[in-house]
């Protein structure tokens, strides 16, 4: 009997045991959490999220690049949702009866309990229709957001656009829920933290007419929504407006940085599209449509696409040779068109020094000199690893932008590559010998390119280059950004060399007729890329003026012909265009003639399209 007496016992304190538990757990939900009354009390309360608006970005000059718009979606709170007039209602938002229904589909296999956006991006006109109806739709209501608005098309590859999240990016941050926006591409996404500002949240009651009635327990529990911070970036826009003209009919990229600072000025890919198309109710069908073009106006083909950098690496040859100390006195000569392991492009003086062989981008100097730095070693593997580890210094074959998320690297050819293309001990100098003049397995982007000219009119140093120059904190003032300074120490006087080189390409060299500017000393060089799909590509490097340099840029012209065909106008009409503010009459014709050539249809024609 007392073993039953101490189970009826055990029983009953087991049983008041989980009783106490449970009212202290129903306790501690209904009268010490807030959030269960709006749980409890779900078919007059609605939580409301209130997006901020994203920061702005201007210019370096204070002009406007992307503002806000106001823009709303329709959500749904699947358990709310009576039967309706789908027809009325479809007419009204403007979409299909078929894809509303897959919306709704979606939005009930999400979740019945949380509220799922059907309907994206409708215009303040169609919104203020609804508003006036949407009391015949229980479980609809509206949501306010801004989407981004561009005041001219320009630029679209560098501010970059913004999309619905996707579910890593949910995954990855405790900020983001299904259904918002976050920088996809450019500054919008590299900034996204600064840019997006913080969301707020607003618990309203609501009749049983599905209309709002006021805030829950007068507003004690929202929380307010904060703008995102204004970014100002270092584009000069005119500028920038204007290298996206030249560039028009053309496959390929400008890129403009001022020495001094890292900063961008210019940062144009062609083709490119309008920002524009991402915004609005098309915006999926516009971004299938650039996926699918065959001329990729979506590659932002300055910072990613990688190509052989012709004559325009010779300057960067030099400074290793000079460096090494086997330049410096040296005259070599050579043979012209005629036979030579690397046959020059035409006849010009000979024996010749490193001055004279920049002037005339020789091409047979530039391989002697590049076989005299690989042999000053005892292997060339170890020759060929110095003169690698020099451009990586250089900031060649490696990303060296401070805030561009999609940059590439580049290439450099390392010994294993060499090692097992050839085999081991079975390669040397004259075996790769088209490093010499850029071409082979180098590949270098036109950031790149652009960055190695600031480091020789720097004489000495590069800033990462970067496309924001500050950020406006919220108390108004604002945080100016820093960028790392690269120094690579091969001797003033060694610059000065190339510095004098290059001065000479376009005073009465290889640029002569294409890029010399009134009054301003141009330091440039030209570089014609070999290409087994067409015509050669065409580049040119400079900077400008040439004591206290204020632009240094980098041309790549696609099937461009020849370095002084396209390349080497469009940076000397930019260069002008930036340091003096027009184009002298002596030099029209060539704006002209940039401004109406169009090799992209030539192209197409030659392929039969």
């Amino acid at each position: 009997m007392d073993v039953y007496s101490k189970r009826k016992y055990l029983i009953i304190g087991l049983f008041s045991l989980t009783a106490l538990i449970i009212v202290i757990r129903l306790f501690t939900i209904q009268v010490m959490d807030p959030s269960y009354k709006i749980s409890a009390e779900n078919n007059v309360l609605r939580r409301v999220v209130n997006f901020p608006a994203r920061g702005l970005i201007y210019d370096r000059n204070g002009k406007l690049l992307v503002f806000n718009q106001a823009a709303y979606d329709v959500l749904i709170t699947p358990r709310e949702m009576k039967s309706f007039d789908t027809l009325a209602f479809c007419r009204i938002v403007g979409v299909e009866k078929e894809e509303l229904a897959k919306e709704i589909k979606t939005a009930r296999s999400y979740s019945m309990y949380k509220p799922s956006a059907v309907i994206k991006q409708l215009s303040s006109q169609t919104y203020a229709v609804l508003q006036e109806q949407l009391f015949k739709y229980p479980g609809f209501f509206i949501q306010a957001r801004t989407l981004r608005q561009f005041p001219s098309k320009m630029a679209a590859h560098v501010l970059g656009y913004i999309g619905e999240v996707d579910q890593k990016g949910i995954d990855n941050s405790a900020y983001y829920e299904s259904g918002d926006y976050i920088g996809k591409s450019g500054i919008e996404k590299s900034y996204e933290a600064e840019l997006r500002g913080v969301k707020g949240i607003s618990y309203m009651m609501v009749d049983v007419h599905n209309m709002p009635k006021g805030s829950f327990e007068q507003g004690r529990l929202d929380t307010a929504a904060v703008i995102g911070k204004n970014l100002t970036s270092t584009l000069n826009a005119d500028l920038q407006s204007y290298g996206e003209q030249l560039l028009a009919g053309k496959v390929g990229s400008i890129v403009a940085i001022e020495p001094e600072t890292g900063e961008i000025l210019v940062l144009a890919s062609s083709p490119t599209f309008d920002p524009g198309l991402f915004i609005g109710r098309e915006r999926s069908k516009n971004y299938a449509k650039l996926l699918n073009d065959p001329y990729k106006p979506m590659l932002n083909r300055a910072i990613t696409s990688s190509y052989p950098p012709g004559s325009t690496f010779k300057i960067a040859n030099a400074l290793i040779g000079l460096e090494e100390g086997v330049l410096q006195t040296v005259r070599y000569s050579c043979q012209g068109p005629g036979s030579s392991p690397i046959k020059c492009t035409h006849n010009h003086e000979t024996p010749l020094g490193l001055i004279s062989a920049i002037r005339e981008s020789c091409n047979a100097f530039f391989w002697q000199a590049f076989k005299a730095e690989i042999n000053h070693y005892p292997s060339p593997a170890e020759g060929l690893e110095a003169f690698r580890n020099f451009l990586l210094e250089m900031g060649i074959g490696k990303k060296i932008g401070g805030d561009l998320y999609s940059e590439t690297s580049g290439s450099i050819p390392t010994i294993s590559y060499y090692d097992k293309y050839f085999g081991a001990g079975r390669w040397n100098s004259l075996t790769i010998r088209s490093l010499s003049i850029g071409q082979g397995e180098l590949l270098l982007t036109p950031l790149q390119l652009s960055n190695m000219v600031s480091l020789i009119a720097n004489r000495g140093y590069y800033i990462s280059p970067h496309l924001v120059k500050n950020i406006q904190n919220y108390d108004g003032t604002q945080r100016v950004l820093q960028f790392d300074k690269h120094t690579v120490d091969a001797g003033r006087e060694n610059y000065e060399m190339i510095v004098q080189g290059m001065e000479q390409v376009v005073e009465n060299g290889t640029a002569r007729l294409s890029a010399k500017i009134d009054s301003v000393i141009i330091c440039g060089k030209t570089g014609t890329i070999q290409n087994p799909h067409g015509e050669a590509h065409s580049a040119f490097v400079a900077f400008g003026p040439k004591i206290n340099p204020k632009i240094a840029i980098a041309v790549y012209i696609e099937n461009g012909v020849w370095g002084a065909r396209y390349a080497a106008p469009i940076a000397s009409l930019i260069i002008e265009k930036y340091l003096k503010g027009k184009i002298s009459p002596r030099r029209q014709h060539f704006e002209d003639e940039m401004f109406n050539s169009d090799l992209i249809s030539t192209m197409k024609v030659e392929a039969g399209d």
